[in-house]
This record gives C-alpha cells, structure tokens and sequence, in this order.
C-alpha cells in the first residue's frame, strides 16, 4: 500500500514539474498571472466603491469595510487554491476520457483519483492567494485586531474544509464526462454557484433570498466554504451563539459528506468508463 510520504513525493513530483512545464512558456505565464491579479483588483476597485456610500454591507449585519474586506482576502485564498490544484485537473479529466489517456492513468501503481486531481499544478494562480492573504492582514491591522493561536488554527482548519467542499463539487461534475463526453456546460454551472460564496451568507434575506441561503448552504454547501472560515477570523462574527457553532459544526460534517459523495460518483464513473482499446 503507498504511504502517505510517497503520495506526498509524488506531489512534490507534479508540482515541480508543472513549474518547470510553466517556466519553459514564461510569457503565457506572465500573461495568465496578471490577468488574474487584474480580475481582483478590478473587483476591489468596485468593492471600495461600494463601500463609499455604505458603511456595512446591510444593516447589523457586522460586516463592515475590513470585516467584509477579511472574507474577501478569505474567499480569494480558497479559490485561489482550488484554481491553482485542481480546476485544470478537473478540465483535462474530460479530455482523458475522450482520447483514451485514461487507460494509462488507471495502470499507474497509485490512486487514480489523485493523481486526476493534482498531476497538474497550475502556478498562474498563485498570485491571487497572496493578495488574498495581504488583503486579510491589512484589514485585520484596520481592525485593530490579533487573533489568537486558536482562532488562527481554526480559521485554516476551515479554510481547508472550504477547498475541500469546492475539491469534491468540482470533480464530482468533472466525472460526469464519462457519462456525458463534454461537460463544459456543467463547468460553467460551477462557476455560476461559487459566485455565491463570495458574498456573506447574511446579504441573501427576504422572500427570494433566503431560498438562496437554504440551498447553497444545506445542499450545496458552497456558502459554508468561505464564510465560516470568514466569521472565524472577522472578529465582530466569530461564533458566539449556538447557531454559529452549530454552522461550524455542519461545516465538518458537509465536507465529510461532500468527499465520500465524490468518491463514489468518481468511482462509479470509472466503473462505467470504457477503455479506448475495448
């Protein structure tokens, strides 16, 4: 059976050979990197803007400028990493699909689901995490606030729980291109439905958006991923109540949820794959 030190060699493996494959085109990569460094900063241009004319987003929310500037650098750092690891893995897995490559990935002695999901690291990506984590000291500094050791632990705990809940939805479409052939619609889907986590769960009020809220938060826990790791290090939102705890707490049981549900649509998909020799 493989260790975990070797499934982590074997990352180390992808991982520096994606930035060797990334600096052999160092143009394309200056070019992908600041297209996406100039998405977020156009988008944080409009936030300021905003926030011109409003103190806080709605009222007794608690999610005034920094707060809502801390689940930003928050929400930027999740998909930054999601981006980074696994949306150009879940884009090939159609393509492996399609042209037989798969074959050669099921001989491999390993997971063939790890190595789907992270064979391919893209780099270009990583410039958002670090405005995501600029962003989030600067408005804690604004704050004038220093969380503690615990609240920091928690804070990556579920941001780790954020990426696996966009992980599991991610390739849980991605698997669907066994079935389907072409899932680029479904792609788009997932974009469509993150874009609701990048708001605060409290903004989605009144007869059309608390159906919103129900949703993305009990049945696709998108809205979980950024905004309970958010409230964790906001100080203004960190669970105080039962009901924040008890969104904590729902938080670790839809990631468990969410990856088994992964594992066995992923399973199931290559249960039903054909092999291009067959």
């Amino acid at each position: 059976m493989t260790s975990l030190r070797q499934y982590l060699l074997v990352f180390g493996t992808f991982a520096r050979n994606s930035l060797i494959r990334d600096m052999t085109f160092r143009a394309n990569f200056i070019i992908e990197f600041f297209s996406s460094l100039s998405w977020v900063f156009m988008n944080l241009g409009f936030y300021i803007l905003i926030f011109r004319y409003t103190p806080s987003l709605g009222v007794g929310t608690g999610w005034g400028k920094y707060e809502f500037f801390a689940f930003t650098g928050t929400g930027l750092m999740i998909n930054s990493l999601a981006a980074m690891l696994f949306m150009t893995n879940a884009d090939n897995f159609g393509n492996f699909v399609r042209q037989g490559n798969l074959d050669f990935l099921l001989l491999k002695p390993i997971d063939t689901q790890f190595i789907v999901s992270l064979q391919r690291i893209d780099w270009s990506s990583s410039g958002n995490f670090f405005v995501g984590l600029l962003l989030l000291l600067y408005s804690l500094r604004q704050m004038n606030y220093v969380p503690s050791a615990v609240t920091i632990a928690l804070y990556i705990v579920y941001m780790i729980c954020g990426l696996l809940i966009l992980y599991s939805l991610m390739f849980m479409m991605a698997s669907t291109s066994v079935w389907l052939g072409r899932n680029e619609t479904l792609f788009d889907f997932w974009f469509y439905i993150v874009n609701f986590a990048r708001y605060p769960m409290e903004i989605y009020e009144g007869r059309f958006g608390r159906p919103f809220r129900w949703f993305f938060t009990f049945i696709i826990p998108v809205l979980v991923a950024v905004n309970v790791p958010a409230r964790f290090i906001a100080r203004p939102l960190k669970p105080q109540t039962l009901q924040d705890w008890a969104l904590a707490g729902f938080t670790i049981v839809a990631t468990v949820v969410m990856l088994v549900l992964c594992r066995l649509v992923f399973l199931a998909a290559l249960r039903s794959y054909r092999s291009a020799s067959s």
